[in-house]
């Protein structure tokens, strides 16, 4: 179960990798990368097929992106973020968001036995301070039913 000392560590990084990012601005993995960049973190987008997504350089998997990089939303389907995770692990980032969807119990596993802070079952929009309307309002029905982080 995810803490809400695990969320605060991990949106505390503001130099992350957005694994998921579409070229169709509706996908979820764009909205993200979107609106992290929106909220004044540098987001590096990550996805195989592209070489630039959303005028930013688009970076082929988890190992290529810059050295800075302190952390990775994963955005696919739960089926693919277990290897993710372990990429992330190769590459030295302990810091990973498994967007709502992605989360797969075989993930989350390996990212606990290896140390590394990961954030499940969560979604990243409704912790980007300022929160947005749609995401806010989402965030505030939690509360009062006793549904956020601990």
């Amino acid at each position: 179960m995810t803490t809400k000392a695990q969320i605060n560590e991990f949106i505390g990084h503001k130099t992350l990798g957005v694994v998921g990012v579409s070229r169709d601005t509706k996908k979820f993995g764009f909205m993200v990368f979107d609106e992290l960049r929106k909220k004044g973190y540098k987001a590096y987008p990550v996805n195989p097929n592209a070489t630039e997504l959303h005028g930013e350089k688009c970076y082929p998997s988890i190992t290529a992106l810059p050295k800075d990089t302190e952390g990775v939303v994963i955005v696919v389907p739960p089926a693919k973020a277990e290897d993710l995770v372990k990429e992330a692990h190769t590459r030295g980032i302990d810091q990973v968001w498994l967007q709502q969807g992605a989360e797969s119990k075989a993930a989350i596993a390996f990212c606990e036995q290896n140390k590394m802070n990961v954030v499940a079952g969560e979604c990243v929009m409704m912790y980007l301070e300022p929160v947005g309307s749609f995401h806010g309002f989402h965030r505030f029905f939690r509360k009062i039913f006793g549904g956020m982080p601990k």
